[in-house]
């Protein structure tokens, strides 16, 4: 009887000890997935690092589940934030030219590391310029399917990642990575997206509600080298599977290290933004 004890004392042993080791080998695997992400975060950023300033022309087209369409033409800036900015990320300015409803409104984003970006909107028909509040950036910007925290590339920071996988998309292969906004006001619960393996370039990405329902899929195409260094598309198309909508903004006549200055990315100033 004895030995009978013994014998199942150390088989229960074996089994506590093989469900541990198997809690420990997920666990490092999930820190390797986690470190994994952000190294390809970090190298992405950084790919993308360097190029000062540019201005560009940007149409905007908006379609309903019927197939009607509205255009609006408008033109960025950005200016990159220094090394030396601790916490800052880049500023980014867009003004509405066309059509004449909109004309002369202006969208000023102070992008933050560790934070929710910082957003003004100014809108000629009321005069005024108005922040958005970091609650509300989850809202359509201007009637179409990309919202306030879509305008802008995220900061590294504001993300937690889990690399997926790699696999094919077109005659490239893509690394997967899962990526999971910090800030609970976000309006998503996480992210899925594709760059391939070879530039780091955006191919795609999957927006998920706060309740994990796929919301929306942003399609990104047209990629063209500037400066023999950096990568931007010509195409990018956001589709709204709730509501059948789509926004398709296309890109055009960059301009890398054109003359812009701070003084035009304040708040102050978003009355004469030109």
């Amino acid at each position: 009887m004895e030995r009978v004890r013994n014998a199942a004392i150390v088989a229960l042993f074996g089994a506590v000890s093989a469900v541990l080791a198997a809690e420990d080998a997920a666990a490092q695997d999930a820190v390797a997935a986690e470190d994994r992400g952000l190294a390809i975060a970090r190298d992405a950023r950084a790919r993308k690092q360097g190029f000062e300033s540019f201005t560009a022309s940007q149409t905007m087209v908006l379609r309903n589940r019927q197939g009607r369409e509205s255009r609006r033409h408008l033109r960025v800036k950005v200016l990159e934030a220094p090394p030396e900015a601790e916490g800052a990320g880049d500023r980014s300015l867009f003004v509405f030219d066309e059509p004449r409803d909109v004309r002369g409104t202006a969208f000023l984003v102070h992008a933050n590391k560790a934070g929710p970006d910082d957003q003004w909107l100014y809108l000629p028909a009321l005069k005024r310029v108005k922040r958005i509040n970091s609650a509300n950036r989850s809202g359509s910007f201007m009637g179409s399917e990309f919202a306030y925290e879509d305008m802008t590339p995220p900061e590294v920071e504001q993300f937690d990642y889990r690399y997926l996988r790699d696999e094919a998309c077109g005659e490239l292969t893509c690394t997967v990575v899962e990526r999971i906004p910090r800030d609970e006001r976000s309006g998503y619960r996480r992210q899925i997206v594709w760059q391939d393996t070879d530039e780091l370039r955006l191919w795609k990405v999957e927006y998920y509600d706060r309740r994990d329902a796929l919301l929306k899929t942003l399609d990104v195409s047209g990629y063209a080298k500037y400066v023999d260094r950096y990568w931007h598309a010509a195409e990018m198309s956001m589709v709204n599977h709730l509501t059948g909508k789509s926004t398709v903004l296309t890109w055009s006549d960059y301009d890398f290290g054109a003359a812009v200055t701070p003084g035009e990315f304040l708040p102050t100033g978003l009355r004469r933004a030109r």
